[in-house]
């Protein structure tokens, strides 16, 4: 199977499954794993359709909000596509099982099954308030029905934005919460925008331990148990 990720999220995840030797293209911000010899497709946002043409993939991963409705039309004309959203660490859990079928690595994809499970059952007992920005000018925050809002419940949040859906729009001034997140993707967090805050800031931090699901919700799993909101 000849497959193009255009998920930079499932393309680590393919190859911490053991499925990497099938990926013949990846988009420009696939970095890990670091250093992949791979032809690059261009962006999330922006693939160059025509070289995913020339790579005559048997299939393309895609993901419903990464990824843009058109290009996927267009590519669905000349190869199979999956298309994920994960908004949950169950659905991640889910995703990995089944990708595990899908590239017949399903030993491998169990085990990372079993390491996020490991990870939910060693959560330490707390309970906080939180807000997660994702964005700035205007500032914007993950609502309650995102994966990055999940992540975070997994280790006894309660999202003050739980019932906007997706990304609403919010004065930093009015958000009252005990702790605020402050990612380093999509947008560059600074220390300078930490400084703002008169709560609890955490970050900036690398945003792809709240942004990317996959095998690395292992890692963003273990950041939230490993930190102290003492």
């Amino acid at each position: 199977m000849r497959v193009v990720s255009l998920v930079p999220s499932l393309t680590e995840t393919l190859f911490d499954l053991g499925a990497g030797d099938c990926v013949v293209g990846i988009t420009d911000f696939c970095i890990f794993p670091p250093n992949l010899e791979l032809p690059r497709v261009g962006g999330t946002k922006n693939p160059r359709v025509d070289q995913i043409r020339a790579l005559k993939p048997d299939l393309v991963h895609m993901n419903l909000e990464e990824n843009l409705e058109r290009h996927a039309r267009t590519i669905e004309a000349f190869a199979p596509l999956f298309v994920s959203e994960p908004k949950s660490v169950e659905d991640v859990r889910a995703l990995i099982t089944t990708l595990g079928e899908l590239h017949d690595v399903r030993e491998r994809a169990a085990d990372f099954v079993a390491r996020i499970d490991a990870e939910l059952a060693l959560m330490p007992r707390r309970s906080f308030t939180f807000a997660c920005a994702i964005w700035k000018n205007p500032w914007m925050w993950c609502g309650g029905d995102t994966y990055v809002s999940n992540l975070i419940e997994r280790a006894g949040g309660r999202n003050v934005f739980a019932p906007a859906k997706r990304y609403p729009s919010h004065d930093p001034n009015q958000v009252e919460a005990d702790v605020i997140f402050l990612p380093d993707e999509p947008y560059v967090f600074t220390a300078d925008d930490a400084k703002g805050f008169k709560t609890r800031v955490v970050g900036p931090f690398p945003g792809h331990l709240f942004t990317w699901h996959g095998t690395r919700t292992i890692l963003g799993l273990r950041f939230l148990r490993e930190l102290s909101l003492e």
